[in-house]
């Protein structure tokens, strides 16, 4: 009876390491499949770190002091869903990309487009902008009224851009302009005939300036396709990419995206 009383006990002793071995195994799972979670991917725990310029209204720039802004406010509404606090990291430009692949910050929002050079190295968000061009002429000119037209024609437009890309593509002269407001003052001082740029820079102008002398011609998609603007992320980071993905979704149907708009441009401009 001894002997069986013993045998109980082993069995239920084995049975016990069984249940912790179990139990620990179970915990090990979970801890593994943990680490498979886009948490992991963060640079900082509980903290989803942005790079942005923070010199470029109204994206991004500081408003007596305080860093705000259309992708200021996007970055905050998306970290807040994601039970995360959003981390800006003001960077200049010509650093900006390359911060991200040293791991400086997890994602970058700059009014960044997604272009076939840059995909070879990052990995983008679904688009939160669709940048659609507008092209602006001093008022009363009526040689020019589409893309078409600016063939020849000499346009103000930024180094190094899509507007200037485009304006030389289509066979006009470009004259360097280093922002949207000297492009305007060109216009309507007669040195320039007009300027390719993103409507919304035009939205953005004209909610806080006078727009006297000038004429806006909107640019219809048939003319040129919409530049894709999204958040940029490492090639390793494809959890973090999906889930912001599932937040911004989140967001777009909320209507979050098109307030933000509305209240940085006076338009929407997240729309398809």
């Amino acid at each position: 009876m001894k002997t069986t009383v013993r045998g109980f006990k082993r069995l239920a002793l084995a049975a016990g390491v069984a249940a912790v071995g179990l139990l620990l195994t179970a915990c090990g799972s979970n801890s593994s499949s943990s680490k498979g979670n886009y948490t992991s991917e963060l640079k900082q725990s509980k903290q989803l770190t942005v790079g942005l310029e923070g010199t470029y209204a109204p994206y991004s720039y500081r408003k007596d002091g305080k860093l705000t802004g259309f992708e200021v406010d996007l970055s905050k509404a998306v970290a807040k869903k994601m039970n995360l606090k959003a981390n800006f990291v003001p960077t200049k430009w010509d650093s900006l990309i390359a911060g991200l692949g040293s791991s400086k910050y997890d994602v970058v929002l700059n009014n960044i487009a997604e272009t076939p050079e840059r995909k070879k190295s990052y990995i983008f968000s679904t688009p939160y902008i669709y940048s659609r061009y507008a092209l602006i002429t001093k008022s009363g000119d009526k040689t020019i009224n589409k893309l078409a037209d600016v063939k020849g024609q000499k346009l103000a437009e930024g180094t190094g851009t899509n507007n200037e890309a485009l304006a030389k593509k289509l066979g006009a002269k470009t004259v360097p302009s280093g922002d949207f407001t000297t492009s305007l003052a060109l216009i309507r001082q007669g040195r320039v005939k007009g300027t390719i740029n993103a409507r919304e820079a035009w939205y953005a102008y004209a909610k806080s300036n006078s727009i006297k002398g000038l004429d806006y011609h909107q640019v219809s998609d048939s003319q040129a396709e919409p530049v894709h603007i999204s958040a940029m992320f490492n090639k390793k980071d494809t959890k973090l990419q999906a889930k912001f993905n599932k937040v911004l979704q989140q967001l777009r149907k909320d209507g979050t995206l098109t307030k933000l708009s509305e209240k940085y441009f006076g338009e929407n401009i997240t729309s398809k």
